[in-house]
């Protein structure tokens, strides 16, 4: 008989297991997605364009807190966890709400859903939001270019909009993120390869993406996967590079799927080392070693640079970090706050007294973010509250610590620097050094 399927996810790993192990399986029938960790993603559908020939009607997405109820209301035999950066607990603790209402509770892996690319790729992953992967995808990128390899980026899915016309989005100069319609957090991770001139693709639909990256005009020599949210690749990977942090120990162990990703390490790069305690690091460093000792060690500094650190010194300064890396990546300390202690602020504001609509939600929904100011921006509501909660913050200047440059897409009419971070690896082996092999091959 056809099971009945409840695809849990966030609009990323759900939509690609959808498309890559039940769209054209006649044995399953996917009844609904749910969705939850993103703002305003459900009440929607997958829309019939994209689910394919057994879905003449699409399949709905409703909130992940009405699992239950969808369950025995829709007769699911199996729900499908697909979504990432959640801890163990949470994961067991939906199973057993699955388990609970009668369903059997499922976790795809890398043979069900990775695909294999005619290109060489080399992957990068983290085990959690925030460790600096984005940072060590562009250390790899630029390596590679160095190496006259023609590099196209492809990045972990952020579809927020409209799905059938995100089906396959190609960003090659910043006029395309316009083009579109991105949100910050798209911004965040495509903005900066287009900066370095490579160019990087998206959406929903991974099978057309890979096909249309390894044809781009442009020119292919090497697949970058840059991943999100600490999932596992969406491709078969060459060169596997994990990047964990000493600022979150043990939590390579206790998050979903960042274990995962750090058991399929060829290299773990240790991030942070500059600003982490010499403690935290060891722990890191053993944990490494007795889940994937073959994995080699980089050791990495996440250095930083600032435009104008005349605008903090002795000034109250408001800290603008990375959205998703203060929410469910949980980091307490970016970029921005250690610029702001290096370069001598007088006191780094509290932003929530002054936040309002949907950022004042954000942070009743993680009230642990604590004293920096989440650059959210799903939607244009939530980017004009983010403005507005900049503009009443009782500050002298503003510190911005996101990937982008924000004063592109919000007024921010305080004095304002910006915050650049960069990998630098420190001692030996090298990025380089551990990219030697997979280079020689690229070049054949």
């Amino acid at each position: 008989m056809q099971r009945k399927i409840i695809i849990i996810g966030a609009a990323g790993r759900d939509f690609h297991n959808f498309n890559t192990f039940y769209r054209d399986n006649s044995a399953y029938k996917v009844v609904a997605f749910t969705a939850t960790q993103i703002p305003n993603i459900a009440d929607r559908k997958y829309p019939a364009a994209l689910a394919g020939s057994l879905y003449p009607e699409g399949i709905p997405i409703y909130e992940q807190n009405d699992l239950e109820k969808l369950i025995k209301d829709l007769d699911a035999d199996e729900c499908v966890f697909s979504y990432s950066d959640i801890t163990y607990a949470e994961v067991m603790g939906v199973g057993a709400i699955v388990n609970a209402a009668g369903a059997d509770f499922t976790l795809l892996g890398p043979k069900s859903t990775m695909l294999k690319s005619n290109k060489p790729v080399i992957a990068v992953g983290a085990i959690r939001t925030g460790c600096g992967k984005s940072q060590t995808s562009r250390r790899v990128a630029e390596i590679l270019m160095a190496n006259n390899l023609k590099v196209i980026a492809i990045r972990h899915p952020m579809p927020y909009g409209d799905l059938v016309a995100q089906k396959v989005q190609r960003f090659a100069v910043i006029e395309d993120l316009a083009k579109h319609k991105c949100t910050i957090e798209e911004m965040e991770e495509y903005e900066p390869h287009i900066a370095r001139g490579n160019v990087i693709y998206a959406g929903v639909d991974y099978e057309a993406i890979l096909r249309a990256a390894e044809n781009d005009p442009d020119g292919c020599d090497v697949i970058l996967w840059d991943g999100g949210n600490n999932d596992f690749p969406f491709f078969q990977p060459d060169l596997m590079v994990t990047v964990v942090d000493p600022h979150r120990p043990g939590h390579e162990l206790n998050y979903y799927p960042g274990e995962v990703t750090l058991r399929m390490a060829d290299v773990a790069v240790i991030n942070k080392i500059d600003s982490a305690d010499f403690e935290k690091i060891q722990e890191v460093r053993k944990n490494i070693e007795i889940i994937n000792p073959k994995a080699i060690v980089v050791d990495a500094a996440s250095t930083i640079t600032v435009e104008n650190p005349e605008i903090i010194r002795g000034k109250r300064v408001l800290v603008i970090e990375d959205g998703p890396t203060l929410t469910h990546g949980e980091m307490k300390i970016g970029a921005g706050i250690v610029a702001a202690r290096r370069f001598g602020a007088a006191e780094i504001i509290d932003p929530r007294p002054y936040a309002v609509g949907e950022i004042a939600e954000t942070y009743k929904k993680y009230p642990n973010i604590g004293t920096l100011l989440p650059a959210m921006g799903y939607g244009e509501k939530q980017m004009a509250d983010l403005s507005a909660t900049i503009e009443s913050a009782e500050c002298d200047a503003v510190i911005i610590a996101t990937p982008i440059d924000l004063t592109r897409v919000v007024d921010i009419k305080k004095p304002n620097t910006r915050v650049e971070y960069s990998l630098q690896e420190i001692g030996s082996p090298t990025m380089e050094d551990v990219m030697a092999d997979f280079i020689k091959k690229a070049k054949k």
